[in-house]
């Protein structure tokens, strides 16, 4: 395990541990709040972040930033992340020995960020963190505690540009977020 930032990001920087590495242009390692008490985890990155090296920086992302709006989160306060840290070809999900060459980095990731509240964006987050057994359809808008750890599953924002009625769901769960962290 690493101790700071700096060793941590040096390390995803020359991350060799799965096919991923061979596909990307940059690391997408998180960006926000390294003291926040909320952090959101997504999938993984997409063509405009592999370009750009930020999560959520594309259309699912101007979505998210417009549901933080709706609910006074600013992103400037919380920490994001991804389960892999490179993007899988075609915007596919992770496979599962992607997710698991990446994890340590993103439990070092939890560990330095200390979060209160981990919103868990999508069906791959959800099942990656808190286990196969959870269904996003079922878990979203639920809390579930977890190593002293709230964790809220909700629709990944991606969802929401396919089916535009999910997006009542996104920002109910948002609130809920903001109502346990007094926002």
């Amino acid at each position: 395990m690493y101790q700071t930032w700096e060793k941590l990001e040096k390390s995803i920087q020359n991350c060799q541990k799965c096919k991923l590495c061979k596909t990307r242009q940059n690391i997408v390692f998180g960006v926000g709040n390294k003291n926040a008490k909320i952090m959101f985890i997504g999938e993984g990155p997409g063509a405009d972040e592999d370009r750009i090296g930020e999560p959520f920086v594309g259309r699912a992302g101007k979505l998210m930033n417009m549901g933080f709006e709706l609910v006074g989160i600013k992103r400037e306060e919380v920490y994001i992340a991804n389960i892999v840290k490179c993007r899988p070809p075609g915007n596919r999900n992770p496979e599962e020995d992607e997710a698991y060459a990446c994890m340590d980095y993103l439990r070092n990731q939890v560990i330095l960020v200390k979060p209160k509240i981990i919103v868990l964006l999508g069906s791959v987050a959800l099942k990656n963190i808190l286990g196969k057994e959870y269904g996003i359809t079922a878990s979203r808008g639920k809390w579930v505690e977890k190593k002293g750890i709230n964790y809220m599953p909700t629709w990944h924002p991606a969802a929401l540009l396919r089916d535009e009625t999910k997006k009542v769901d996104f920002i109910k769960d948002l609130l809920q977020v903001t109502k346990v962290q007094g926002l």
